[in-house]
């Protein structure tokens, strides 16, 4: 088949932090497919058609993209952020695997971005220096007690844990239950970073203890981060704090 399909990490939203492979991607493309405020991040040009979707029809957008391809055209797939990273990388093999046979033999290629996590670790200073993991607190696809259940595991296990999702107007209690939890686990001194928009204008990060963080201060937008047990703070005088956890663990 001559078309192809190139799923692309638009990065946490500042242009400075496009890939060079992710641009000449996006400037190849002879479609555009993604959720509306992804497609509206990537500048209008002649010969570009875009195709803007809701949210939550990730494999129809996949299995658009895939048909598209099987067509002949050259088609980019953009998510903010990383795209594998609780995007539509995932959504696109999905698609792959569940539909045409045919579509196997398309070229399909995936050009990595800076996810949220990352983008806020570098703002903050290292606080994923250490042992850490990712969890999405959205049970639109799995249930809360999977994610109840990984997020006991993992605070046991005394991880950093970047929270993707937490909380939305039709999910208003995962993220106070989440924090509810490592309450339990975790003492009240814990840092917790709120670091909503990173990389766009309206970008806001706090630095919170667990003690002090509110579920109410967050949106979809925010990306949580809770510390570790080893999670440190460098203070400085008239600016936010470093946070930093060691790589080193005691024995």
């Amino acid at each position: 088949m001559s078309g192809s399909v190139t799923v692309i990490g638009l990065g946490p939203g500042d242009p400075r932090y496009l890939t060079p492979a992710a641009q000449a991607a996006l400037d190849a493309a002879q479609d555009l497919i993604g959720y509306f405020p992804y497609v509206a991040r990537v500048p209008e040009r002649p010969g570009l058609t875009r195709h803007a979707s809701d949210n939550r029809v990730e494999v129809d957008r996949a299995r658009h993209a895939l048909a598209l391809a099987a067509a002949g055209r050259r088609v980019a797939v953009v998510s903010g952020g990383d795209p594998g990273v609780f995007a539509m990388a995932a959504a696109l093999f999905e698609a792959l695997e569940a539909g045409d046979p045919a579509w196997r033999a398309l070229s399909i290629t995936v050009e990595p971005g800076i996810t949220a996590m990352l983008a806020a670790a570098a703002r903050i200073g290292a606080p994923l220096g250490g042992d850490f993991c990712a969890l999405s607190l959205s049970d639109n696809l799995k249930p809360w007690e999977v994610i109840t259940a990984r997020l006991n595991a993992v605070l046991a296990a005394d991880l950093v844990i970047a929270l993707y999702n937490p909380i939305s107007r039709a999910r208003p209690w995962q993220l106070g239950a989440a924090l509810g939890l490592a309450a339990e686990h975790r003492a009240p001194e814990t840092p917790v970073i709120l670091a909503r928009a990173v990389g766009r204008p309206d970008e806001a990060i706090r630095i919170l203890t667990l003690a002090e963080a509110r579920a109410a201060e967050a949106d979809m937008a925010t990306l949580v981060m809770i510390g570790a047990s080893a999670t440190r703070l460098i203070p400085r005088e008239g600016q936010a704090p470093f946070v930093y956890t060691p790589r080193s663990v005691a024995r």
